[in-house]
């Protein structure tokens, strides 16, 4: 039975090494797959880039793509094992309804991978939508500095100082963004450094 996943994180927790991986087990099986990633990430030629160094060809989505229009037609011409998802906080929530029908009229299961919220601890609006959503929530685990799992990402400028404020859609990497528990979140943004 198909279903409408959601494997959720911090920043560098592997989400887009893990979705590589999926769509290379369903290949290696002889199923096809489509890969998306945001328009956001990578505008010019889109590809799922993990930090570890593997990549990926994948398809760009943003605020107009109809996942259902696409999809239909490609699992028509050749069926498809999956639909993945990399970057899915950026979906809208319209979009995460398109993708359960997908799962529900099609019978394809869709696999996505996103950050649950951003540098403020806020949700992003695809995250929202998937948590309630999805059939099935994942978490995928990376740990703060201290030891303990890291359920928070602080994004902090050039001069090493924590950012509170700011648009929620900023893009970076390990300079720019650091995954913390909660703890050392909330003691960071107090006081202004990590």
């Amino acid at each position: 039975m198909a279903k409408l996943y959601f494997h959720y994180s911090t920043m560098n927790a592997g989400k887009s090494t893990a979705l590589l991986q999926t769509g290379h087990n369903y290949r290696e099986r002889g199923l096809a797959t489509l890969v998306y990633t945001a328009r956001i990430e990578s505008p010019a030629a889109p590809r799922v880039h993990s930090r570890i160094g593997i990549e990926g060809e994948a398809r760009a989505f943003d605020a107009a793509t109809d996942f259902l229009a696409e999809v239909a037609p490609a699992h028509a011409a050749n069926p498809l094992g999956c639909v993945l998802i990399d970057e899915a906080q950026f979906l809208a929530p319209a979009q995460v309804r398109a993708l359960g029908r997908v799962v529900d009229e099609l019978g394809v299961p869709v696999l996505c991978y996103g950050l649950r919220t951003d540098f403020r601890g806020e949700l992003f609006a695809g995250s929202a939508a998937l948590l309630g959503w999805a059939d099935s929530l994942i978490e995928l685990k990376t740990i703060c500095h201290c030891g303990r799992k890291a359920t928070m990402a602080l994004r902090v400028g050039l001069d090493g100082r924590v950012e509170r404020e700011g648009a929620q859609i900023e893009i970076g990497g390990n300079e720019r963004y650091l995954p913390v528990c909660r703890r050392h979140f909330l003691a960071a943004r107090e006081a202004g450094r990590c």
